[in-house]
């Protein structure tokens, strides 16, 4: 009888769709793991998390299950085993499952028990859910081995413990959010003060769409207590030592706890990782930006170009008679500072045309928003000229707090194919544009030292859309507004519930009802990285033909 084990735990990033990649990217790690007895891959790998409707295709079926023959058959020369998540049919049923490869057959099959069907999960809807799970043997020990949903709930850890389990195994997509690396921490320590039982969690890293994995992979020790924790952020491939103690238990012998971003520092990785991935995932050669000189623009263009590169980022300033010198210059020490393109197209023209074509069919009217709205569709049509050319991705600059209340303009400035702050309040945007000025974490390819001028995050923010404008003309002060905004878009508060904590009934009802409408926007809005536990798209799915009041 064995009394060691060597586990690898690779952490890597897949891409939807991309069998044969994701099928390199695990020889790959099998290969950096050369002395290991097993590798542990993430949740669903061989065809990327999530893969949403491809697994209703026969053809991707048929796909994923060859190359689960081929990694199979690799492993009957010797060599690590693999423990590798993929969808799998059996008799008429599909299942999200986790394959143990070993000695050239595919030696064990676990499948999904608990299947997630809340947020931005919809598993239910695509998986059958298998029993409870069995044991997996593997050389002398026997492994619990659950796929992430299975660990959030007790019942399987406990059936598997109960059933004999050594060591529990939980192959992980779990999709970045804020302090979910805590969360995750405190479930698995309650799933080991259950069973006394040690826990390797093994995550994906990397952006798909709306999602961004942080990695963070761990294991800890039957008390709880850290013994690997893996960089977030990056991939990596984390060898560990096991030994059979004297009551039969493995331990852990590694140790070796990498440093995890929070706060702030998490939030701007995963835009920037969720930017990255999405540009060279669909292959785009670069963004471009429309840089207004205003704050939401600035920290696009610096994650951009922490993400990509300054010379995958392209920047351009659309002055109007409204435009301010200070906006001008700000633009232009923005770029200066980042190292990008920086491009300028008057407006004006535009401007003129749009009124004279218009003027016979407007006469009698006043001029309204429907002039502000001409200038932010002709900025559109410039950036998304400009993207047409040279192939380039329009990214977009709007914030959660602006996405919330409708205070963008369909056609104009939400023109784009993605959006860095889709899920950003407007506060913590401040909060990151101090933060990168003063932070330039390892791993980013922008520049170090300030990157945002001081008068871009402190001037009042205006869409320079008329004479002397500022957002406070239609919207509470930010701070107001994005208390109200986490109550009733993060908490699922009702107005009564905010007035009571003390904010202003009629501001409330007012913000309340603009979130209301404008979910027509929202519907039509680019894609953005999820950062909250209740982002707009997948996460929280309302009617736009709705008549609650949120009132008695």
């Amino acid at each position: 009888m064995s009394n060691t084990l060597t586990i690898a735990l690779a952490q890597i990033n897949p891409t939807v769709g991309d069998v044969d990649g994701n099928t390199a990217l695990v020889r790959a790690a099998r290969a950096e793991a050369a002395g290991s007895d097993l590798v542990v891959f993430g949740e669903l790998l061989l065809a990327g998390y999530p893969p949403d409707d491809l697994v209703l295709k026969p053809a991707f079926l048929d796909r994923i299950e060859n190359a689960v023959s081929d990694l199979a058959k690799e492993t009957a020369g010797g060599g690590p085993a693999l423990l590798i998540g993929a969808p799998w049919r059996r008799e008429g049923k599909l299942y999200n499952a986790a394959l143990l490869l070993d000695g050239g057959v595919v030696a064990h099959e676990g499948l999904k028990f608990e299947l997630p069907n809340y947020g931005v999960f919809d598993e239910k809807r695509l998986f059958s859910a298998g029993p409870l799970p069995r044991p997996t043997p593997f050389r002398d020990a026997s492994l619990g081995v659950m796929i992430c949903e299975d660990m959030w709930k007790q019942d399987v850890a406990r059936h598997l413990a109960n059933a004999g389990a050594d060591v529990f195994i939980v192959m992980n997509g779990s999709p970045f959010e804020l302090d979910k690396l805590g969360q995750r921490h405190w479930v698995a320590t309650n799933r080991i003060t259950e069973t006394g039982l040690p826990l390797i969690y093994v995550n994906l890293v990397g952006g798909q769409d709306e999602l961004v994995f942080d990695g963070s992979s761990f294991v800890l020790d039957p008390h709880g207590k850290v013994s690997i924790q893996a960089p977030s952020w990056e991939q990596a491939v984390i060898s560990t030592s096991w030994q059979r103690a004297n009551n039969g238990g493995w331990r852990c012998e590694t140790d070796s706890v990498s440093a995890t971003a929070g706060g702030l520092e998490a939030i701007y990785f995963a835009m920037t990782v969720g930017l990255r991935d999405y540009v060279e995932k669909n292959r785009f050669p670069g963004v471009v930006i429309g840089l207004s000189g205003g704050i939401d623009s600035a920290l696009t263009a610096a994650v951009a170009v922490d993400a990509l590169g300054p010379e995958k980022v392209h920047c351009v300033m659309m002055p109007s008679p409204y435009t301010s010198t200070e906006s001008l210059e700000d633009a232009a020490g923005t770029a200066e500072n980042l190292g990008v393109t920086l491009d300028t197209v008057s407006i004006e023209p535009a401007m003129a045309a749009f009124s004279g074509m218009l003027e016979d069919v407007f006469s009698g009217h006043t001029a309204d928003v429907t002039e502000e709205n001409i200038q932010a569709r002709a900025r559109g049509v410039v950036l998304m000229a400009i993207s047409n050319k040279l192939g380039h991705m329009l990214l977009t600059t709007g914030n959660k707090s602006e996405m919330s209340v409708g205070y963008a303009t369909l056609y104009g400035d939400m023109c784009g194919g993605f959006s860095v702050l889709k899920d950003v309040y407007k506060t913590t945007v401040f909060d990151l544009a101090h933060w990168r000025n003063r932070v330039r974490p390892d791993g980013l390819l922008g520049p170090a030292g300030r990157v945002i001028p001081e008068r871009v995050i402190t001037k009042p923010p205006s869409a320079e859309l008329k004479p002397n404008q500022t957002d406070q003309d239609s919207l509470p002060p930010y701070d107001v507004l994005d208390a109200i905004l986490m109550g009733l878009v993060e908490r699922e508060e009702s107005p009564q519930d905010l007035v009571t904590q003390g904010q202003d009934a009629a501001t409330v009802r007012r913000v309340w009802r603009m979130l209301d409408l404008a979910e027509y926007k929202r519907r039509q809005a680019p894609p953005g990285v999820k950062i909250t536990s209740r982002a707009f798209g997948r996460d929280r799915r309302y009617p736009i033909t709705n008549r609650f009041t949120g009132t008695a």
